[in-house]
């Protein structure tokens, strides 16, 4: 299976972690793997988001203009990207911060309130795993063990206290 998959949202909401753990279960699975990032100069609150591709084959372009699978994490990104989803894509959304009903009928729409599972969790700031849990419930890119795999291999060795909080978040999304 390939992925052709958009992560975006701001700065500081963990966008281009994500993607970098989606990437890393393509390394783990021993695919060709590309992990493209994208940001605004600010610190925080600007705009971010990545292109993962994985594949079988060589990765021709590492730029995901049309996504098959869309992650959106606020409502600026929504609106930037929605119409840029491949038909029969997935969309799969931060409903905490997009409240607008999607009009497209030629694809799916996932809707995950991971900004408030997160606070009402004690995961605060691990909105972006608890949506990765949703997205590989919702398109199967990968197995549960091999993105559980990936988180723990992501997690930097300083922050290893937060691999059960991220493992915890990442069974909260998939389970929802």
């Amino acid at each position: 299976m390939s992925v052709n998959m958009l992560i975006a949202g701001f700065g500081g909401q963990g966008v281009l972690f994500a993607g970098k753990i989606v990437a890393y279960t393509g390394m783990i699975e021993e695919k060709q793997v590309s992990w493209l990032p994208s940001y605004g100069p600010e610190m925080r609150g600007g705009t971010a988001n990545c292109s993962v591709c994985i594949d079988e084959r060589p990765i021709g372009c590492p730029i995901v203009l049309t996504p098959e699978t869309l992650i959106v994490m606020n409502r600026p990104s929504y609106d930037k990207f929605i119409n840029e989803v491949v038909p029969n894509g997935k969309v799969i959304l931060d409903s905490t911060l997009i409240d607008v009903e999607c009009t497209r009928n030629d694809i799916d729409v996932y809707k995950i309130p991971a900004t408030q599972l997160a606070n009402d969790n004690g995961l605060h700031g691990l909105s972006n795993i608890i949506i990765l849990g949703q997205v590989l419930k919702a398109t199967g890119f990968t197995t549960f063990e091999v993105l559980s795999q990936a988180v723990d291999k992501c997690v930097p060795a300083k922050k290893k206290h937060l691999l059960e909080p991220n493992l915890k978040a990442l069974k909260l999304g998939f389970d929802y």
